[in-house]
């Protein structure tokens, strides 16, 4: 047997996967209210990060994500004054969006999702 091979990492169960893919969906709350999308993740995140380390580390990547976004977005905000940045925005909002969709789908069929371009400030 290869020494550097891994064993199988279980699948979480049924209830940590949902929770899981409620990490990533709660940023839709952004289309709520200001900062939703940064709150929403958080609250999920606190409440049941005890439940599984998947719900964990799925948690804070979702907020991660969410953090990264919001920069990359007030960023846009600013570059709108070159107007650039009306460009930018809408590139990071559909990216946010469909890069969301793709996670909340990955975790609640019990895949460990990672987004690219993700500043991990959140360990």
């Amino acid at each position: 047997m290869d020494e550097h091979a891994q064993a199988p990492v279980p699948t979480p169960n049924q209830e940590a996967r949902q929770w899981a893919m409620f990490c990533h969906f709660a940023a839709f709350l952004g289309f709520v209210f200001p900062f939703g999308n940064l709150i929403g993740p958080l609250i999920v995140w606190q409440i049941k990060k005890d439940l599984d380390p998947f719900v964990d580390a799925q948690g804070k990547e979702a907020l991660n994500f969410q953090i990264s976004v919001a920069i990359a977005f007030m960023l846009s905000v600013l570059l709108m004054l070159v107007v650039v940045g009306f460009l930018l925005a809408g590139l990071v909002s559909i990216g946010a969006i469909v890069l969301t969709i793709i996670a909340g789908i990955k975790v609640n069929e019990g895949q460990a999702y990672r987004y690219p371009f993700n500043w991990r400030l959140i360990k």
